[in-house]
């Protein structure tokens, strides 16, 4: 029997729709999942949004955006290591035939390996779609010291900060320069950077994405400092080498997460250390998918938009 499913497919930048797509066969080792919620990300999607996305391998349109799903394991193959009725985060998928999966976790249903997929605490509902988010910021710091500064108080900014706060760092400050973002903290400081006259910090994170800060971060850093980037760049890096020079600067960058930072988090939220609360603000229906991401790209007291895939598959 075929498999189809209901989509977002962005056929090119700018242009979004919700469309039906067949769907690969599942194999012995795979899972097929009905979605219930995804998140829409304001750094990747919205650089594949606006066209300005970095060209790398298997980068194109038309494509499936979206990396971050949440749903129940409908079939599940002799070899997936996974079970029917599961409840699982699904960090994306490559299903979709000549549709490329970029990252392939926006649609009604999935099929994907089963080692891909991670069992999660059915009662989380649509703060599980968040995981990715959250294993971000646990990777950018897993096995280096917390940041005493982060830079943006978006999703990943506030996980970043609630996380080192979970793993018993000193709360850091948080710099916001939108004045609607600085409430929501949680045992940190948000303040605007003009109001911060500290330029002793010994680890920045900078969770914005703006490439033009470094220039000001550097002037921040501690002797020996280091600065992390924990965002998603399009425009390339650069800073004025005297004031690096004299501080003898490090530059860092986090990649992608590992599974090993999943299961970090999920263990954290199970042991309620870690709040996913307060993160998702906007939520739509997958059939005002078009109008769902306009609003996360361009509402600024959007932090976490989540499409409702319900009863659409």
């Amino acid at each position: 029997m075929s498999l189809s499913a209901p989509a977002v497919v962005l056929a090119s930048p700018g242009q979004i729709a919700v469309r039906s797509l067949a769907l690969d066969a599942p194999g012995a080792g795979d899972v097929v999942v009905d979605v219930a919620f995804s998140g829409v990300s304001t750094g990747t999607e919205r650089l594949l949004w606006t066209g300005r996305m970095p060209n790398f391998p298997g980068m194109g349109y038309p494509l499936v955006p979206g990396y971050e799903a949440v749903g129940e394991v409908v079939e599940a193959g002799a070899a997936s290591g996974r079970h029917v009725g599961e409840t699982v985060f699904v960090p994306g998928a490559k299903c979709f035939g000549e549709v490329r999966g970029l990252f392939g976790a926006a649609s009604s249903r999935l099929v994907v390996p089963g080692a891909r997929v991670a069992p999660v605490d059915a009662a989380l509902g649509e703060r599980a779609a968040l995981l990715a988010l959250a294993a971000t910021a646990y990777h950018a710091f897993a096995d280096h010291p917390q940041p005493e500064l982060i830079v943006g108080h978006g999703v990943l900014g506030r996980l970043i900060a609630r996380i080192a706060v979970a793993r018993g760092a000193e709360p850091p400050v948080v710099w916001e320069t939108n004045s609607a973002r600085r409430s929501g903290a949680d045992d940190y400081a948000v303040v605007d950077p003009e109001a911060d006259s500290r330029r002793d910090y010994r680890v920045i994170c900078d969770a914005s994405g703006a490439a033009s800060l470094v220039d000001a971060l550097i002037q921040r850093l501690a002797p020996r400092g280091e600065i992390v980037l924990a965002g998603f760049y399009e425009a390339p890096i650069s800073f004025a080498f005297p004031p690096a020079f004299m501080r003898e600067a490090r530059l860092r960058i986090a990649a992608e997460w590992k599974p090993r930072d999943l299961d970090a988090v999920t263990a954290l939220v199970a042991s309620g250390r870690l709040s996913l609360d307060g993160l998702v603000t906007h939520r739509r229906p997958a059939a005002e998918a078009e109008s769902a991401y306009a609003a996360a790209f361009d509402d600024p007291s959007c932090l976490k938009m989540i499409i409702d895939w319900k009863g659409t598959a």
